[in-house]
């Protein structure tokens, strides 16, 4: 998994966090989708979505930095925090991989 960006905005008495990652799919093809988990900070994400695929990892980065643009501009402030949705982000990763035909079996 390539690094995970962590964003807050915060409202009196609710504090929204997004969790966003661009990772490969498995096939060695060269497609990336952009992850994204979304949520109440500090409880389970209440969406988990991916984007793409995409062509190139320079495309999808590409893509994360519009993103990243777009959510500063509605309020969203970089977290330096640890990500505390990575599985929920592997879990939609794996299930993309095999949607495209690409199992998981005896993954770490």
């Amino acid at each position: 998994m390539s690094s995970i960006h962590c964003l807050r905005r915060q409202f009196p008495g609710i504090t929204t966090r997004v969790e966003l990652s661009v990772c490969p799919l498995a096939g060695a093809r060269g497609l990336h989708m952009l992850f994204c988990a979304v949520g109440m900070d500090g409880l389970q994400p209440s969406i988990v979505r991916a984007q793409g695929p995409f062509h190139g990892h320079a495309a999808a980065e590409a893509h994360l930095q519009a993103l990243l643009a777009s959510l500063a501009e509605q309020g969203y402030q970089p977290l330096e925090a640890l990500p505390i949705w990575a599985l929920h982000l592997q879990a939609e990763r794996r299930r993309q991989n095999a949607a495209r035909g690409y199992p998981c079996h005896g993954c770490r």
